[in-house]
């Protein structure tokens, strides 16, 4: 089906860091795996899409997956005038959305990203849903429900390129499997709560808590803060975005200043 949308670029959110799974498969198309699916999306003309699904399916997964009722130009529209990095940021990227990430995997693959290069992460990842992911078609696999990750042997998780990551894995995956923690629970707590209850699990530090927080949660005031950000803040804000300034919505601008700066 074709669809309609502006502030939509698929090279942006495929380059932008928040999902492992959407891979560009042309000059103006991506394939994007998620809830054990696979949607082939082109570039169809000025916002204009085609998509490899029904308008059911478009409706009950894809449209919300892809935040498109969401209007993103209402928040490039609210940044400081005067801010000129910024301003810059958001017109690089200013066809960035938040995917809506199903909270298991954006957790595991958040756990799986400290200290790995995006490269390195899609890599371990693919392995990972090889190893234990249910067959899509003959070479693609879904990303593994957290029983069958908490079943894998040591050598088996290591085959994924995990490292040190293997035992924070390991322990997400057991502690959902068992009905220990219901991550589809936790969209029920505010934002202080959620963020104590990521904190929670073995392995994950604030970083890694505000992506899942921004990714899979849709909690769009959430700001991861890495090595990419940290320089931008040294460079432009004197060691400190101010969050304060955007309430509600400084995670886009977040992904703005991520995507313009490893870019460019």
């Amino acid at each position: 089906m074709r669809i309609k949308s502006e502030n939509l670029d698929i090279r942006q959110i495929a380059e932008s860091g928040q999902c492992f799974r959407m891979n560009m498969t042309g000059e103006d198309s991506a394939r994007i795996i998620a809830h054990s699916k696979l949607l082939d999306i082109k570039l169809a003309g000025k916002n204009a899409f085609d998509l490899s699904c029904s308008k059911t399916e478009y409706n009950r997964i894809w449209k919300e997956y892809l935040d498109l009722d969401t209007d993103y130009a209402s928040f490039i529209d609210a940044i400081d005038p005067s801010d000129e990095y910024l301003n810059a940021a958001a017109r690089g990227g200013s066809g960035i959305r938040i995917l809506k990430q199903e909270p298991f995997e954006t957790l595991i693959s958040f756990i799986i990203s400290q200290r790995k290069n995006i490269p390195a992460i899609k890599a371990s990842v693919e392995k990972l849903c090889i190893t234990c992911g249910k067959k899509i078609t003959d070479d693609i696999y879904a990303f593994p429900d957290p029983e069958a990750i908490s079943a894998l042997s040591e050598k088996e998780l290591s085959g994924c390129s995990l490292g040190y990551r293997a035992p924070y894995v390991r322990e997400a995956a057991r502690r959902i499997a068992c009905g220990e923690t219901d991550l589809e629970a936790l969209r029920s707590l505010d934002d202080d709560r959620l963020m104590e209850a990521l904190l929670s699990f073995y392995g994950v530090g604030k970083k890694v808590a505000n992506c899942v927080m921004l990714f899979a949660y849709h909690r769009i005031s959430a700001f991861p803060v890495d090595v990419w950000i940290s320089r931008i803040e040294d460079a432009h804000y004197g060691g400190r975005f101010p969050v304060e300034r955007y309430p509600g919505f400084a995670g886009i601008l977040q992904q703005y200043m991520f995507f313009y700066s490893r870019n460019k």
